[in-house]
């Protein structure tokens, strides 16, 4: 299937490592211009020499961090003097913390809150005008599964990632009226730098390897399995693309099944 997507321009905030970085990588594959966002000036010059062989490709870079106020605008800034519009807007910025209930005080609430929720919620606000004018513009979020099934121990995460659910159904309707769809694909376990990483630091506790770890977290998946990066992308790239034009306010498990309620 052609997703349509030569010459759309892409911004991915969150896109010098893991799912942001795939997306990048597979927009880029099919045509797309591509700008990439993300706190690390070294890890987007790393993530663009990773995208390097595509024929002609030369991404935007964005250092910037949107945890912090006015991180949406001086994306605005930045990407405005290059685009007149965004076509796709991809905001993969997140992450969990294993940690229990009592264990966590209100910076770490606070913290995870800007991290999870609010980065998105700037990247949005400040992204609108370029999107109004953009070519069938489409805003894909990246959630968790963790959203639909809370996993123990992820507390701050689970809230955090449900909350994306209401902004993505609230902004879907607000939005339509402008042309523009909303939607979200909701990754399970999938193995990104934060898993390997993870997996690494139990592995070195427990003095097991982190290929033990990753297979026992792999137990509880009806596929056994961990997902790819590349797995997840895709799917974002159907949601941004024309291809789902109409399609919007919906929520994407890319799970293996391990979310198993039936909304």
């Amino acid at each position: 299937m052609d997703l349509e997507l030569e010459k759309r321009r892409f911004l991915i905030v969150g896109g010098s490592y893991g799912i942001g970085l795939a997306t990048a990588q597979l927009a880029a594959l099919e045509g797309a211009h591509v700008a990439l966002a993300s706190r690390s000036g070294e890890n987007l010059a790393s993530a663009s020499l990773q995208i390097a062989d595509v024929p002609d490709f030369l991404p935007l870079n964005v250092v910037c961090d949107v945890t912090q106020e006015g991180a949406g605008e001086t994306i605005l800034d930045q990407i405005s003097r290059h685009w007149t519009g965004v076509d796709a807007l991809v905001c993969a910025v997140g992450g969990s913390v294993r940690s229990a209930f009592e264990d966590l005080g209100d910076d770490d609430w606070l913290h995870n809150y800007r991290f999870n929720v609010l980065s998105t919620v700037r990247t949005i606000r400040a992204l609108l005008p370029l999107l109004r004018k953009g070519d069938r513009p489409a805003i894909v979020m990246l959630g968790a599964a963790a959203s639909k099934m809370p996993y123990p121990h992820q507390v701050m995460s689970n809230v955090h990632k449900a909350g994306l659910l209401g902004l993505n159904k609230t902004l879907a309707a607000e939005l339509a009226g402008d042309g523009i769809r909303v939607n979200l694909v909701a990754p399970g376990r999938t193995l990104t730098p934060l898993w390997t990483g993870r997996a690494d630091k139990m592995a070195a506790e427990q003095g097991r390897t982190r290929e033990e770890v990753l297979e026992e977290f792999s137990r509880e998946i009806p596929m056994r399995r961990f997902g790819t990066a590349d797995e997840v992308a895709r799917n974002v790239l159907w949601f941004a693309s024309p291809c789902a034009s109409y399609v919007t306010g919906q929520a994407l498990n890319v799970d293996g099944g391990i979310a198993r309620g039936l909304l």
